[in-house]
């Protein structure tokens, strides 16, 4: 289990996933990823249990992601373990969620809009 891994939660492998693919990038790679996305999510997952869980994943300075909260993100998005889990595979849709109330966004709306790549760029990568 990694440091980033949150033990029952989905969205703790994904996050998983996304790191490793973060790290196994060439220096060139994760500067485009860097430069196309230019922003700091802070995802606030809340599972079944009512445990509440904070991941941060820096697509602008470091391109790395890490477990707790951002001192300064640019995009919070808070949702359910069940819902990122949906949105991570391709079952859901960002913006539908936003607009049924699914997820919540706070912060730089249009950069939330970049999440749903990110996250297409690194399965894709593995």
């Amino acid at each position: 289990m990694s440091s980033i891994d949150e033990q029952g939660f989905k969205a703790g492998k994904t996050l998983s996933e996304l790191a490793e693919s973060f790290s196994s990038s060439t220096a060139e790679e994760k500067q485009a990823l860097v430069k196309k996305t230019n922003g700091i999510f802070q995802l606030n997952i809340k599972n079944k249990e009512g445990k509440e869980v904070s991941w941060v994943i820096d697509a602008k300075e470091k391109g790395e992601v890490t477990k707790g909260a951002a001192k300064k993100a640019d995009c919070t998005i808070s949702m359910s373990d069940d819902t990122f889990a949906q949105l991570a595979d391709g079952k859901q849709n960002a913006q539908k969620l936003f607009m049924t109330g699914g997820l919540k966004v706070k912060g730089n709306i249009m950069l939330a809009t970049k999440l749903d790549s990110l996250l297409k760029t690194a399965k894709a990568k593995l």
